[in-house]
């Protein structure tokens, strides 16, 4: 079962933002900015209507609104308080409070949809890829790398991967859903090694290492942080 918006409401409260964005460490930052350069290398966003599914306080909304240059942007989130952070944050942006029920209800359309770490958060992610693929065309999903060992430590020791719900699947599992839904997997990729609130010289030296990591193929798979897939709907 996922975690639902509770502890992300939590969060908010208490920090005016997540503890990953709003004023992160050194290894928050540089390991979402690998997973926005990751989302851009997968797929052309310019002159594209973009929603972002579980769009959180905003943050990456953002970048990829700045980054990416779409026509349109919308993204929703279940958790009321981090919409409202990232409407007051992001004024030219749009943000509903929304989950798989306002994307199986919604008369809207969208050339990309991107969902960026939310599928481990839902009670039913099938359901959620579903529902994704009502609404657009393409989809680019980021996960947790669940091939690598450490991750899967961490998300049994750490208490915030245990309150927030954190967990990580395999690409077959992932794939699985996107085809069920009528996606077809076009590009993978697996990427990231530095963790989420970890030292900062340690998150530099690995920083430092992750384009080797990354190009090694197979053999970095288990050590990299996502799985990242761009798939598109197949048309009937």
């Amino acid at each position: 079962m996922g975690a639902g918006p509770e502890p992300f409401d939590r969060d908010v409260e208490l920090n005016e933002g997540y503890r990953y964005t709003t004023n992160a460490p050194l290894s928050s930052r540089l390991a979402n900015e690998r997973l926005t350069d990751a989302t851009l290398e997968l797929v052309s966003l310019a002159g594209r209507t973009l929603i972002d599914v579980g769009c959180g306080d905003g943050t990456y909304t953002s970048e990829l609104a700045r980054r990416g240059s779409p026509s349109e942007v919308v993204g929703i989130d279940p958790s009321p308080g981090a919409v409202a952070v990232a409407a007051r944050r992001y004024p030219d942006l749009r943000f509903e409070v929304g989950d798989a029920a306002w994307l199986e209800a919604t008369a809207e359309r969208f050339d990309i949809a991107v969902a960026r770490g939310v599928l481990h958060h839902a009670d039913d992610p099938a359901r959620l890829v579903h529902a994704i693929a009502r609404v657009a065309h393409t989809v680019v999903v980021i996960e947790p790398n669940g091939w690598n060992p450490v991750l899967k430590l961490i998300e049994r020791a750490s208490s915030y991967h245990r309150a927030h719900g954190e967990r990580s699947w395999r690409s077959s599992v992932i794939d699985g859903w996107l085809r069920e839904a009528g996606f077809v997997p076009a590009t993978r990729m697996y990427a990231g090694l530095v963790p989420f609130f970890f030292p900062a010289p340690a998150a530099r030296l690995l920083k430092a290492l992750e384009p080797v990591v990354e190009s090694a193929g197979p053999l970095g798979r288990a050590a990299l942080a996502v799985y990242a897939v761009r798939a598109a709907r197949v048309e009937s």
